[in-house]
């Protein structure tokens, strides 16, 4: 027993003990809370800080937590959450009652220093409340450890602890309300009138590349693309392609051609992909600029594209293991200080769900994940790419061009995509398939079937497939690629449709 605890039923009389506080209130900040409200309903932008993690429970007192719920809600739907707006909800609210009614509101808002620190008090809310948590986690703990019942194990207990630990996260759901039809039809025929009067009759984002800027019509708001593939088929070389293709035609035309790129880059570092689109700028290969094997005549060409790309609008977020509602956030922010035109995703199945319970059923958290991705889509009315990986079934068949069905983890990703594309290069599969004689082979025969291998990789060769299996405002079909290995590059395979540099 510690000495504190000792203390409290220590016979000896009150004057020879050390005065001890008898209760411990669970770990909170009521300065922070009421800091952050405050800030909030001060300027409610500085809940941008805190709207990817913060939820009301995190809050300890319990009128903070109607107060910060309210605060959601309203900014959820795109209204100004101020005392004024909220008077009347708090009104005759009990627990607001409490703390002086709504004349609350106004006395938190009129205590506000700055709401720079907005952040910060949200981190430190968030830091309190799992600190209750694993106060309450631990009491359970040690409450389940003295009972003594046959039917559950230490390991049950263990397995329920941990599930506690890592249950703390939740997301709320996108609002959103009816539109008159007639609004509807109004942006319908102007993105038709802009389509119209583009030499390249692209409605949507441009890809950068023609010929499936035609099969699509350039990538459409509002919409999520899937774009799957095996590893090694260059699903990250093609959606960077296209991603700074859009950039850059944005920068080029002075915003009348592609858009605002946000780039999440969940597998590779900022610097990797920043490395392979400088690559492809001054076309010196990849491996060569990393290892610092570049000749004095290439250092112009890096200085030139290092001038360019810093004026394309491409923005990159490379931290690993982001939540749906993160991105939806830094979404959010990147539109309202930059603009956003596009979003992509680099990959779905590295992104996490709302919380735990998705890790025990994996094709469940992906569907949460996928019906996420379509509504940040939407409501920011943005395209959004999302790159997925293929179950390893296509290895097993002999034609290894995928199909919908190898989509990995859920068929929810099939349903909530607007476009499926997958990414085939047959050169890749022919090239680890070289012909070995067989036993009893005659020359003539293994020659002629060497010669057929030999044939058809020349056909291939430097070529990637682009297989559109589904597509809501459009056809089907294959669109054939370029693609250069050596600087991880994809472009028009007809050179008659290349575009100028």
């Amino acid at each position: 027993m510690s000495n504190q605890t000792s203390s409290l039923f220590d016979p000896r009389p009150s004057s020879a003990v050390k005065p001890t506080a008898e209760y411990r209130t669970p770990p909170n900040n009521e300065e922070a809370e009421q800091a952050l409200l405050g800030a909030i309903l001060v300027n409610n932008k500085a809940y941008e800080k805190v709207g990817e993690f913060l939820r009301p429970e995190h809050f300890y007192d319990p009128a903070h937590q109607r107060i910060f719920a309210a605060i959601t809600k309203m900014v959820d739907r795109g209204q100004i959450a101020n005392p004024v707006t909220l008077k009347a909800l708090f009104d005759n609210d009990p627990e607001l009652a409490v703390e002086g009614g709504s004349a609350y509101l106004a006395e938190l808002a009129a205590n506000v220093v700055t709401v720079v620190n907005a952040g910060d008090y949200g981190k430190t809310i968030h830091d309190l409340f799992i600190r209750r948590q694993l106060i309450e986690v631990g009491t359970d703990m040690v409450n389940e450890a003295y009972r003594h019942d046959l039917d559950i194990t230490a390991l049950d207990q263990i397995g329920e602890a941990e599930k506690q630990l890592f249950d703390l996260a939740s997301t709320g759901d996108v609002q959103g309300g009816f539109v008159a039809f007639g609004e509807s039809v109004k942006h319908a025929i102007t993105t038709a009138e802009a389509a119209f009067r583009r030499s390249s009759h692209v409605t949507g984002v441009t890809t950068g590349l023609i010929d499936i800027d035609r099969k699509l019509g350039g990538l459409h708001p509002s919409d999520l693309i899937i774009l799957a593939g095996r590893p090694s088929m260059g699903k990250t070389a093609l959606a960077t392609n296209i991603a700074f293709n859009a950039a850059k035609a944005h920068m080029r035309s002075s915003g009348q051609e592609g858009g605002v790129v946000g780039f999440f880059s969940l597998e590779m570092s900022a610097e990797q992909l920043a490395t392979r689109i400088l690559a492809d700028e001054v076309q010196v290969p990849g491996d060569k600029i990393r290892r610092g094997e570049i000749r004095d005549t290439d250092f112009p060409k890096f200085v030139q594209a290092s001038q360019d790309l810093a004026r394309c609008p491409f923005y990159v977020d490379d931290t690993p293991a982001l939540s749906v509602a993160a991105v939806r956030t830094r979404c959010r922010r990147l539109k309202r200080t930059s603009g956003l035109s596009m979003v992509v995703v680099d990959y779905l199945q590295l992104l996490r769900g709302s919380s735990s319970r998705g890790s025990e059923n994996r094709v469940q958290e992906i569907s949460e994940i996928t019906r996420g991705l379509k509504a940040i889509a939407k409501e920011l009315d943005v395209p959004v790419v999302a790159l997925s990986q293929l179950s390893r079934a296509v290895e097993l068949r002999e034609d290894k061009r995928p199909q919908l069905a190898d989509l990995r983890e859920s068929g929810s990703i099939e349903q909530d995509a607007d476009v499926v594309m997958f990414v085939f290069r047959e050169q890749y599969y022919l090239e680890r398939a070289e012909p070995s004689r067989r036993p009893d082979e005659s020359d003539d025969k293994f020659n002629d079937r060497y010669q057929r291998w030999q044939q058809r990789l020349g056909e291939v060769h430097n070529t990637a497939e682009v297989i559109i299996a589904k597509q809501r405002h459009g056809p089907i079909g294959t669109v054939r690629l370029y693609f250069d290995g050596q600087f991880t590059k994809f472009g028009d395979l007809d050179q008659h449709h290349q575009t100028d540099e």
